[in-house]
């Protein structure tokens, strides 16, 4: 179902409230928005896709649309499924529509009948959704005990009246409707990929995230500061880009494990304190979530345009890690393993998101929270009672120097965003900056790139097509891939930890591609920078590439659509 209307018309609101009831109502749902960026006006739309399958992208054929303004009528009635419905108010678009394909449901007059004010137009548009798919209105009411009591007895009830009536409306109303839903068991836990993010860092022993709010990555920001005061987190809104990163550098020094967010822009002005992290080998994890640039560019749409950018980033040569999640489950473990992999190896690791991740919603039983890491790597105390001496940068086998914690011991911790020597102390002799390399680039990599993943494979194990992807990518593939497996030997090979790029002995991914018939790389941005990744460290090429770069997702049938042009080759 999607629910159209202009910024300000609490679209949102309606589908977020929707989305909930199904997932309380145990159904597998998936949600996606898509909104201009200003806060009243412009065509603005939040579709939800509910299932007792799961499901991991939005469909393109709509089985009810909530036309809250005429522009949603003309731009998405051309979507409406064989047995779709337009569910509109005439009296608040001055026009009548005389097809069965039309649900005229006096949502104004509802509302203001049942006491309530303009406001509850949405409530009476969820009940009225409610009453076509036969779904009940107990989960509803519960959500809006929840949420409106603190403001009154009487806000509830009115709400609750204009939720009954709009749902006896449908009930009485829509008599063809056909997509009546039946009752499941249980109910399932909705959560987006920031979500997921701020959970996963939690559950890392995250203390310290600081950020300039940006889009899309600002709902990274908002989720660990719900829960800041439970669980002993400083949340601090910088001033701007600069400062965010640089107080996140100067709280992983000072002992506690801390985390930055940003968009590209925002990204920009931190590329100088992730070269001082680098240098001072101080462990940080960076949440880049991309949007289309270049500068503002579409700063509400999205885009995998920003691959390149994270994995050049900063001045010098040091070593990076960078994940890109495709599914919140994905974001949360990635999250575990980003905090993980920076503390012990005393790097900068990125997780990578987009636009159309964070305004996504999932739904899962539950992560299993046995498999969190949470080790303490930083020395203190009596960690270091008995040693001569310490050196904060001091040569070792790994890469890896011991990190102790300011103030907790006796040793002084010294370190420079200058070349500096083991004890931290800036230096200009060549002979030492060699070894100060060899120690931070070369020791290290190795065996970072021994601890990255292969990429997920799903599919038929002799494909004659291979999709590749990675991020944002992975559940249209994966629905694509699903509903191609009929027709042809096809497969998908998905990235979410891309760099360093991992190594094929445990999978020989690489020789897959290679004996695929057709090897087809699918992107959200126009230059394939995962083909060239891939070209630049295996030498393979693929055989075609599907990139789509006008700040939208695809859909699951866009691209089978586009899939199939490389099915018929075969």
């Amino acid at each position: 179902m999607k629910i159209g209307g202009e910024a300000g018309q609490g679209i949102q609101t309606i589908g977020d409230t929707l989305a909930k009831i199904f997932s309380r109502s145990g159904y597998h749902v998936f949600t996606h928005q898509d909104y201009m960026s200003r806060v009243r006006g412009g065509h603005n739309f939040y579709q939800v896709r509910l299932s007792d399958e799961p499901v991991t992208a939005s469909r393109g054929k709509v089985d009810i649309l909530v036309a809250l303004d005429r522009e949603t009528m003309v731009l998405h009635e051309k979507e409406l499924s064989a047995t779709g419905i337009v569910v509109y108010d005439s009296s608040t678009f001055k026009e009548k529509q005389d097809s069965p394909r039309f649900l005229d449901v006096p949502l104004l007059n509802i509302a203001t009948e049942s006491g309530g004010e303009k406001i509850t137009v949405n409530t009476v548009a969820i009940g009225a959704i409610l009453g076509m798919l036969g779904l009940g209105t107990d989960k509803f009411v519960e959500i809006l005990g929840d949420t409106l009591r603190k403001k009154g007895e009487d806000v509830f009830r009115a709400n609750k009246k204009a939720a009954l009536a709009g749902y006896d409306f449908a009930v009485k109303n829509c008599l063809r409707c056909t997509f009546v839903v039946p009752g499941l068991a249980g109910r399932n836990m909705l959560i987006d990929v920031n979500e997921a993010i701020g959970l996963g860092a939690i559950g890392s022993g995250c203390r310290f995230y600081s950020a300039y709010p940006m889009t899309p990555s600002t709902g990274i920001m908002l989720s660990i500061a719900s829960k800041a005061k439970e669980y002993g987190i400083v949340v601090e809104q910088a001033e701007d880009e600069i400062a965010a990163i640089n107080m996140a550098i100067g709280a992983s020094f000072a002992g506690v494990r801390a985390m930055t967010g940003t968009s590209g822009g925002g990204f920009a002005l931190m590329t100088e304190g992730l070269s001082l992290a680098a240098m001072t080998e101080t462990p940080i994890v960076i949440a880049l979530a991309q949007r289309p640039g270049p500068a503002t560019g579409l700063p509400t749409r999205t885009e995998q345009a920003e691959l390149l950018f994270a994995l050049h980033a900063g001045h010098g040569e040091f070593p990076r890690v960078i994940f890109a999640p495709g599914s919140p489950e994905q974001a949360f473990y990635l999250t575990n393993k980003a905090f993980d992999l920076s503390q012990r190896h005393q790097i900068p690791v990125f997780i990578l998101t987009d636009q159309y991740l964070a305004d996504s919603r999932w739904t899962y039983d539950g992560f299993n929270l046995d498999r969190l890491v949470c080790r303490d790597y930083r020395l203190a105390g009596s960690q270091l009672e008995g040693s001569a001496e310490y050196k904060r940068h001091a040569f070792t086998d790994t890469g890896v120097s011991p990190f102790a914690v300011p103030c907790g011991s006796p040793y002084l911790v010294v370190t420079d965003s200058d070349e500096h020597d083991e004890e931290g102390h800036l230096v200009e002799d060549g002979p030492t900056r060699i070894r100060m390399v060899q120690k931070r680039l070369l020791d290290k990599t190795p065996r970072i790139k021994a601890e990255i993943t292969p990429p997920l494979f799903y599919g038929d194990n002799r494909p004659d097509i291979i999709v590749t992807g990675w991020g944002s990518t992975f559940g249209i593939m994966k629905e694509a891939v699903k509903a191609l497996a009929g027709a042809t030997r096809i497969a998908m090979l998905h990235f979410s930890e891309i760099f360093p790029f991992p190594s094929n002995r445990s999978f020989d991914f690489i020789e897959l591609l290679r004996k695929a018939k057709i090897a087809v790389c699918v992107e959200q941005n126009a230059s394939g920078q995962l083909a060239r990744l891939v070209r630049t460290e295996t030498g393979f090429e693929f055989s075609g590439t599907i990139n789509r770069y006008d700040g939208r997702p695809f859909m699951v049938e866009e691209l089978i659509g586009e899939l199939n042009a490389y099915v018929e080759r075969l």
